[in-house]
């Protein structure tokens, strides 16, 4: 996602500025109103599992920072982390036995489970489910009748789920993040085939936050027929493709994450875009496997800790050179055609992947997502590498 110009901040601020003079529209939390754009199969949703959809589509945050201090504020909060699938059971006997079939759809990355829904699965089942997405990385559920009240009610058994004070949400629920591409075009945003924007770009979620997102549930609910697919890369997977010299070289050593947002500075207003930054382990552990990742992203990583910048930038881009070219740490997923009041979810893990929406669609795309956050990022040195725990060869 290609950061805001200051343009774009600006006239952020003075639309935020005039959603505040407005008492209607503030008590409302509606800048405008888009629901007759809404998709048939999104619509019907919300209806079934009574969404007040009445006041309109999408809710906008009440209140959208656009001051630097204020900005990192609102992300510089920390609470407790318990790690669901810390303590689950290996073999996953309740939400294997439960479901009618089990799909890895690669060697690597990306679990499929069929018969199974979402919305019916026990505690039990939930943090053998954790378990599976820590291992698996990213695991999809087809078919999903699922109401985005239960969607928010499973981010929050996961963890504390972000309100993001940029995204617009389901109308009576922050944390559910509306995505619809077609909503950038009607705010003015400039997509095309060349410039797809949106998620169109490898990148992780919040990496920027002291505790960055762990579990993120996207359920799509109105899907194109052709295109639209989503990559995930795993950094297990980087970790395992580099030399024992390299991996060695980067344990313990730190880089710089920026916020995807820019804010200005009231101390310096005309001096241009300014990032929420934050240091973190360039190798993290994950709480529930134990495995090393490298978790670096081309999106939001600036630079790593005590290298000259030319060193720097030759490292990352060769991480992320690997990462995103390597197919044999990558799954495709396609989603298909929404049925009739069905959709598909992808629950992935920010800590251990990097992904890719692809833009190769001009049909209606809609779905609610929920992140939960995470731990604090961290290296433990006596972890293992994802190869190395299940004996695999490199």
């Amino acid at each position: 996602m290609s950061p805001p110009t200051a343009v774009e901040i600006i006239e952020e601020g003075i639309r935020n500025q005039s959603i505040k003079t407005n008492n209607a529209v503030l008590k409302e939390g509606f800048a405008a109103n888009y629901i007759d754009k809404l998709p048939e199969h999104s619509r019907k949703r919300f209806e079934r599992h009574g969404v007040d959809l009445s006041r309109g589509y999408p809710e906008r945050p009440s209140h959208i920072p656009i001051w630097l201090d204020e900005a990192a504020k609102i992300h510089s909060s920390r609470s407790e982390y318990v790690e669901k699938g810390a303590k689950a059971d290996p073999e996953k006997k309740a939400l294997f036995g439960a479901a009618k079939e089990v799909i890895n759809l690669t060697k690597h990355i990306g679990t499929e489970i069929v018969g199974l829904q979402l919305a019916d699965l026990n505690q039990t089942q939930l943090d053998e489910l954790a378990l599976l997405i820590a291992e698996r990385s990213v695991v999809f559920f087809r078919d999903q009748d699922l109401a985005p009240q239960k969607q928010l009610e499973i981010g929050k058994y996961f963890g504390d789920v972000e309100i993001h004070p940029q995204v617009p949400h389901v109308p009576g629920l922050p944390g559910v993040s509306v995505i619809w591409p077609d909503f950038q075009v009607f705010e003015g945003r400039v997509v095309n085939f060349r410039k797809p924007g949106g998620a169109s770009g490898w990148h992780t979620d919040l990496d920027h936050l002291i505790q960055s997102a762990a579990i993120t549930h996207l359920h799509n609910d109105e899907i194109p027929a052709v295109g639209g697919d989503t990559s995930w890369s795993s950094g297990y997977g980087l970790y395992d493709k580099l030399s024992p010299a390299l991996q060695k070289f980067l344990e313990g050593k730190t880089a710089i994450h920026r916020s995807a947002h820019a804010y200005l500075d009231k101390n310096d207003q005309f001096g241009g875009p300014k990032y929420i930054e934050t240091e973190h382990p360039i190798v993290r552990t994950h709480p529930a496997t134990g495995w090393k990742a490298v978790w670096v992203n081309r999106a939001h990583t600036v630079r790593i800790v005590g290298l000259e910048p030319a060193e720097s930038a030759a490292i990352l881009n060769l991480l992320y050179d690997i990462i995103e070219k390597n197919l044999d740490i990558q799954v495709r997923f396609r989603w298909q055609p929404t049925k009739e009041g069905l959709g598909t979810s992808a629950l992935w893990d920010n800590r251990i992947t990097i992904h890719n929406a692809v833009g190769d669609y001009s049909e209606p795309r809609h779905g609610t997502r929920v992140s939960g956050l995470g731990e604090k990022p961290y290296y433990d040195p006596n972890s293992k590498s994802r190869h190395e725990a299940l004996g695999l060869s490199v």
